[in-house]
């Protein structure tokens, strides 16, 4: 299940995580498991 957390650093949107990913509404994926700053 989805789940709604971090802030999307281009414009603040809540994002979502899917998978190993993090998916801004607007901007779509921002962040993926290989950042290694998540």
């Amino acid at each position: 299940m989805d789940q709604t957390g971090r802030p999307c650093p281009l414009c603040g949107e809540s994002m979502h995580r899917r998978h190993c990913k993090y998916v801004c509404p607007r901007h779509g994926v921002v962040y993926d498991c290989s950042d290694t700053f998540w």
